[in-house]
């Protein structure tokens, strides 16, 4: 939050645990592609939240810790609105109020067509997701 009151952009954290075999696919095929390393670099700042980490995590004021009785980090129940679903993308506003939390695996092609909607502030006109991906055409492959 501090990057994002010198710089304002949107904030994207990817909400994984260690045992999840489709946050690992994620990593390997989403993460390394090129267009997608590029935009979330232009346009994002970016956190990896593991949600089963025992760190402390500070945001907006309020402290967060690991919740033994969930076993699952306060700030992941938080934004992840109690779905404890991974991998799990939730999206930021500059303001740091979530946008949306999207869960499940996104290949390269669904995260650039995210990326742009949230990045281009697409959702500010009023167009929703499903209508702006009928005519994004991202350039990545699976």
């Amino acid at each position: 939050m501090k990057l994002v009151e010198k710089n304002p952009r949107h904030i994207l954290i990817d909400f994984y645990t260690d045992w999840c075999g489709w946050c690992k696919v994620m990593d390997k095929k989403t993460y390394t592609n090129p267009q997608i390393i590029s935009y979330l670099n232009e346009k994002f700042y970016c956190v990896k939240f593991n949600a089963e980490g025992k760190d402390t995590a500070n945001f907006k004021g309020r402290e967060y810790i690991y919740a033994e009785n969930l076993r699952v980090h306060q700030f992941a129940y938080k934004l992840l609105n109690g779905n404890l679903g991974y991998p799990t993308t939730v999206f930021l506003n500059a303001a740091g109020e979530v946008l949306n939390p999207v869960p499940g695996y996104l290949d390269p092609p669904t995260m650039e067509t995210i990326l742009h909607y949230y990045g281009e502030k697409v959702y500010e006109k009023n167009i929703t997701y499903e209508d702006y991906r009928k005519t994004f055409k991202p350039l990545s492959t699976e």
